[in-house]
C-alpha cells in the first residue's frame, strides 16, 4: 500500500468513527471528540503522502495506534457506566444478531473487494446467525414438548451454523483499513518462543491456509492445556480439529471469501490477506485467553 491509500484510508477510518460517536450521541464536550478531530486536522495537512519521510510516517501510525488505543478506553468507561457497549448475561434462544462491520464495506480495499466484504457480511454471516436462531428456537421447543426425534439433525444445524457466526466474528474484527505488519509484545515474544520467529509463524499459517482442503479456515489457537500458541486447520469450521483451544487469528478460505476477486489463485489472496490483519485484535484476544490456564498434560 503506498502512503497516499495508507493516508486516505485512516481519514476515512476516522470519519467513520466520528459517524459512530454521532449514531451513539456522544456529546461533543467529550475528549475524544478532539483527538478524533487533531488526527483529521494532521491527515488534511499532509499535502503530499509520498514525499512522508519514513520518520515521518513512523510518527503517524504512532498517533493512529494511540488514537485507536484512546478509543477503546473510552468505550469501556461507557460499558462499564451502561453506555454503548452492554454486558448481558446470555444471549436468549435463537437471539443472536449480525454484528455490525468495525470499518465500511469497502475499507479493506484493493485486498478484499467491497463487493465481496458486502455479499460476506450481509448474507452468508447473515445465514449462519439465522440458521443458529432456528437451530436454538428447534431445540428449545423439543425441550419444551420432550419431542427430541430431530435432535441429530439440529444438533448438527446448531453445531455448523454457530460455528459460522462465531467464527466470522472474529474474523471481521482480525481486520483492519490500518493493520498489517507484524505484532509486537507479548504476542510476539510468544510467537518467536513456539515457531522461532514471526516469519517463521507465518510462513506455517500461510500454508496451512492455502493447503485447506475443500472450505474451512486456518486459526492461530492458544492452549490453555499445553500453554502455547499452535496453528490449526479446519476443513468443516464445525469441527475443530483441536477441542480446549481458544481462536486468536482465523482466516477464511472458504470461496465465497475470495472467488469474486481472486478466482482459483487462493495464495494470492492469503498473501494480500497479511496486509490487514489487526494485530491490535489478535493481541487483546491473547492477552484475554491467556488468563485461562488448564494443567499441562
Amino acid at each position: 500500500m503506498g502512503f497516499s491509500e495508507y493516508v486516505k484510508k485512516v481519514l476515512h477510518w476516522n470519519e467513520e468513527l466520528k459517524d459512530l460517536l454521532e449514531s451513539e450521541n456522544v456529546g461533543r464536550n467529550e475528549e475524544i471528540w478532539g483527538k478524533l478531530d487533531n488526527l483529521t486536522e494532521i491527515l488534511e495537512g499532509i499535502e503530499n503522502p509520498e514525499t512522508m519521510s519514513e520518520e515521518e510516517l513512523i510518527g503517524l501510525q504512532f498517533q493512529v495506534e494511540h488514537l485507536h488505543e484512546e478509543m477503546e478506553k473510552y468505550f469501556r468507561q461507557r460499558q462499564h457506566a451502561g453506555g454503548m457497549i452492554h454486558s448481558t448475561p446470555f444471549t436468549e434462544p435463537g437471539r443472536h444478531q449480525l454484528p455490525p462491520l468495525p470499518y465500511s464495506y469497502d475499507a479493506l480495499e484493493p485486498y478484499i473487494s467491497g463487493e465481496i466484504m458486502r455479499l460476506h457480511h450481509t448474507k452468508h454471516h447473515q445465514s449462519y446467525v439465522d440458521g443458529l436462531n432456528k437451530a436454538e428456537q428447534e431445540l428449545a421447543k423439543a425441550r419444551q414438548t420432550g419431542d427430541f426425534s430431530l435432535i441429530k439433525h439440529w444438533s448438527r444445524e446448531l453445531a455448523f451454523h454457530g460455528s459460522g457466526h462465531y467464527l466470522h466474528t472474529i474474523f471481521w474484527n482480525n481486520l483492519s483499513p490500518a493493520g498489517g505488519g507484524a505484532p509486537s509484545g507479548h504476542l510476539a515474544r510468544e510467537m518467536n518462543k513456539y515457531f522461532g520467529s514471526f516469519d517463521s509463524f507465518k510462513r506455517q499459517f500461510s500454508e496451512a491456509a492455502k493447503s485447506v482442503e475443500g472450505v474451512g479456515w486456518a486459526l492461530l489457537v492458544w492452549s490453555p492445556r499445553s500453554r502455547h500458541l499452535e496453528i490449526l486447520q479446519t476443513e468443516k469450521h464445525q469441527v475443530m480439529t483441536q477441542w480446549d483451544t481458544i481462536p486468536l487469528l482465523v482466516l477464511d478460505v472458504w470461496e465465497h471469501a475470495y472467488y469474486l476477486q481472486y478466482k482459483h489463485d487462493r495464495g494470492k489472496y492469503v498473501e494480500n490477506w497479511w496486509n490487514i490483519v489487526n494485530w491490535r485484535n489478535v493481541s487483546e484476544r491473547f492477552q484475554i485467553a491467556e488468563q485461562l490456564k488448564w494443567r499441562p498434560f
